[in-house]
C-alpha cells in the first residue's frame, strides 16, 4: 500500500519532467505540422465542417448539433493558428471566419443568431477556398 501511495505522489512530478517545453507560438489546433501549408490546413478544416452543413440557402433548417459545433470550433482553431499566414488578400475573410466561428462553436447561441452567423461564415469560407485555389 505504501508503494502505491509513493508512486501516486511521484508520478505527476515525473510526467511534468517529461513534457516538452512550451512553444512561444500560440497553438489552437492539434495534429499536423506547424510547417504545413496554411491554405491546405484552413481549406481542409472548412471542407470537413462543410460535410455536415445543409445546402446553401437552407440555413434556417440547419441542425446545429454538437458534432457540427465541434467541427466549427476546429475551423476556428485552425483559422486562429494558420489564418495569419494566408495571403494578405484574404485577411478580411479570415477575420470574418474567426468572428463567426466564435459564435458558431458554442451551443448556447440562439438558433436565429446561428443562422445569421452561418450565412456570413459561408461567404467568407468560400472566399478563402477560392483564394487558396
Amino acid at each position: 500500500m505504501k508503494r502505491l501511495a509513493t508512486v501516486a505522489l511521484i508520478l505527476p512530478v515525473l510526467l511534468v519532467g517529461c513534457q516538452d517545453a512550451p512553444s512561444s507560438a500560440e497553438k489552437y489546433s492539434t495534429g499536423g505540422d506547424p510547417t504545413d501549408s496554411p491554405c491546405a490546413r484552413v481549406v481542409s478544416s472548412i471542407g470537413y465542417a462543410g460535410l455536415m452543413l445543409g445546402p446553401k440557402g437552407q440555413e434556417e433548417r440547419q441542425n446545429f448539433e454538437d458534432a457540427l459545433i465541434g467541427r466549427l470550433a476546429e475551423v476556428r482553431g485552425i483559422t486562429l493558428e494558420f489564418g495569419p499566414r494566408l495571403p494578405g488578400s484574404l485577411s478580411g475573410a479570415v477575420a470574418t471566419v474567426r468572428t463567426t466561428t466564435a459564435g458558431l462553436s458554442r451551443n448556447d447561441v440562439p438558433h436565429d443568431r446561428q443562422v445569421a452567423l452561418l450565412k456570413q461564415y459561408r461567404v467568407a469560407a468560400d472566399q478563402i477556398v477560392a483564394g487558396c485555389a
